[in-house]
């Protein structure tokens, strides 16, 4: 398959619009076109040894979750060891695409893999996320009517307000009066600079119409799950479930104020990577995620809610063997898709 054909596929499977605005998705390393991918190789973390398999291999783009290309990079030498990276894909004729957060929002996700560890149960997303695009600009729309004497000059002062989109006007016809209706969309910033100066005439101020624009919610999409079980269980057995799902030896507990090995699990809160920001305030009985700062944890603990860390990692590598799945029916069997022997966690228990 073409990369450009594929990367087109990839992006519909996961839209990177969905990613968080921090982050950097998307195809990161191009080879000279044209480009044809026969492997694509999965990996959570592109590491030199897993680029080393890649290349052993023979992989034409390797999918890797977390982007190795994060902060930007000023040159490419063989100086550091992203650097390198980005050297030995060119050289050896091999793609690098990142879908990250994009991975964390859909349905069929990296956070969706992680609920199965907990059984049967029900989620939906802590932080849903919005269709993109829709609407294209702005927070509000504004609409008024105005008449030929001062259609012009309020016309000619919104113009110089930055932040200011789809501007349009239409004929209207107000009290049996033949006006222009006009209607934009703006920022809120500029929307306070646009009813400062609607405001200065009163007939324009009271024929104003402010619409609030929200875009509407995806289902079964975004940030984190807040997960209801079919059944409660002990926390004992909660954590047996996630050690089996996440196949580790052991994982982190932080009691909640007040908890033991006994107490019900009802309602679990979890995010894949790093879950500080995403948990933060959530109503649940248990944390599940990958890290969380000190803080945090104490936090949770002291609001009676355990905490379950199973290191960054661990919460999403799993993963992959369920991507590959769906990748290769996604693509329709056009080409070989393989997951990386060598990506492990960095950090051992000594």
């Amino acid at each position: 398959m073409n990369l450009r054909e594929l990367v087109s596929a990839l992006n519909d499977f996961a839209s990177p619009a969905l990613a968080e605005s921090w982050d950097n998705v998307g195809l990161l390393v191009e080879p000279s076109p044209p480009h044809t991918v026969n492997t694509l190789f999965l990996t959570n973390d592109l590491t030199e040894e897993v680029m080393e398999e890649a290349v052993q291999k023979k992989a034409d783009l390797i999918l890797s979750y977390h982007p190795p290309i994060f902060a930007p990079l000023k040159r490419v030498t063989w100086k550091t060891w992203k650097e390198r990276l980005v050297v030995r894909a060119l050289e050896n004729r091999i793609g690098i695409y990142s879908p990250h957060t994009a991975y964390d929002a859909i349905p069929h996700g990296v956070n969706n893999w992680l609920t199965k560890g907990l059984g049967t149960c029900t989620s939906v997303p802590l932080h849903p996320s919005t269709a993109p695009g829709s609407p294209a600009e702005g927070t509000h729309r504004v609409e008024f009517c105005a008449d030929a004497v001062h259609l012009d000059a309020v016309l000619s002062k919104i113009k110089d307000i930055p932040q200011i989109s789809c501007l349009t006007t239409l004929p209207a016809r107000v009290e049996g009066e033949e006006q222009t209706r006009v209607s934009l969309n703006c920022s809120q910033k500029a929307l306070l600079e646009v009813v400062a100066l609607l405001s200065q005439n009163s007939l324009l101020y009271h024929k104003t119409e402010i619409l609030l624009l929200q875009k509407p919610l995806l289902p079964h999409t975004g940030m984190g799950r807040l997960c209801t079980l079919s059944e409660p269980l002990s926390l004992a057995a909660t954590v047996e479930r996630i050690k089996g799902h996440l196949q580790l030896p052991h994982v982190r507990l932080a009691l909640g104020a007040g908890r033991t090995l006994e107490s019900q699990v009802k309602k679990v809160a979890l995010c894949a990577g790093s879950g500080s920001s995403v948990l933060k305030g959530a109503e649940a009985d248990l944390y599940l995620t990958g890290e969380m700062s000190h803080h945090d944890v104490l936090d949770a603990v002291a609001n009676g809610i355990s905490v379950i860390l199973c290191e960054h990692s661990n919460t999403e590598r799993g993963f992959l063997s369920e991507l590959r799945d769906a990748l290769t029916i996604h693509l329709q069997n056009k080409i070989n898709v393989i997951v990386s022997e060598k990506d492990r966690d960095p950090l051992q228990v000594a």
